[in-house]
């Protein structure tokens, strides 16, 4: 098992290993932090980043130049570290939940893809790393290790209620709260942290909701897209169109009954 006080990914291993090992590096600066002072850098429209985010997207570079040094690397806070043109993308949020995180929430992910491979997204507190090889999904926590089985029973649907709503007024996800059928079948939640797609595919949401554009290739939600995907679940755009760069949002469902039951009501706000 790769744990928070490995040193770096070593070049042997897979690619979902070294995305395991950035993801939990991040992880850890991410936790180092907690409760201190934090310097905020204003980003603009009421974002901003804290140097929590930076010292956890150095932490996940360091990972990823020495493990793949060929590869480019796309950070949210620092940008593009390679070729425009690489074969081998890497996407990195470094600590998704900052205003969770700034407030003192322990609501906040660590996201790290492979474009078209695999991911992993490490929650800084409860010590769990979500990580798919693109072909099946698991957890890990202090050494146990167990595969991720996506259920609807929970009933809990999480929705993203941040500004701005790009898809408005054609949708926004605050509106299926105003709908009958939403909450007779459903259960709303609000984590406000992309770590809520990684908690579909683990059984723990029924599904996730967010409006928005080009979220495949997001450093936000590719982890979690590729997680959910590899471990069954249901994702599409908020059209029911198969997710692609150019799809509306991102329907996430734990099974094919939940995901029809939502694209109804989605349509029903239209």
């Amino acid at each position: 098992m790769v744990n928070s006080s490995s040193p770096g990914a070593r070049p042997s291993l897979a690619d979902h290993e070294v995305a395991a090992a950035a993801a939990l590096a991040g992880a850890a600066a991410v936790r180092a932090r907690y409760g201190g002072p934090l310097r905020r850098f204003d980003k603009g429209e009421g974002d901003f980043a804290t140097d929590a985010d930076v010292a956890a997207e150095q932490a996940i570079l360091d990972v990823l130049r020495s493990a793949r040094p060929e590869d480019t690397v796309y950070g949210e806070e620092s940008g593009r570290h390679g070729a425009a043109d690489a074969a081998r993308q890497w996407l990195v949020d470094p600590l998704c939940g900052t205003l969770n995180y700034a407030t003192g929430a322990m609501l906040a992910a660590v996201n790290v893809t492979l474009r078209d491979g695999a991911a992993a997204v490490a929650d800084p507190f409860s010590g769990e790393v979500f990580v798919t090889d693109g072909g099946t999904a698991w957890v890990r926590n202090d050494g146990e290790e167990s595969t991720l089985a996506p259920t609807a029973a929970s009933r809990l649907v999480d929705l993203n209620l941040d500004p701005p709503f790009p898809s408005a007024p054609g949708f926004r996800a605050v509106e299926l709260l105003s709908l009958s059928g939403f909450t007779e079948a459903f259960r709303p939640r609000v984590l406000s942290t992309s770590l809520a797609v990684a908690w579909v595919a683990a059984g723990r949401r029924a599904a996730y909701v967010t409006d928005g554009t080009g979220l495949i290739d997001s450093e936000h939600f590719a982890a979690g897209i590729t997680l959910c995907r590899a471990a069954g679940c249901i994702v599409t755009g908020i059209d029911g169109a198969p997710l692609d760069a150019a799809s509306p949002g991102l329907l996430a469902a734990a099974d094919p009954t939940t995901h029809t039951r939502l694209l109804t009501l989605i349509r029903a706000t239209a």
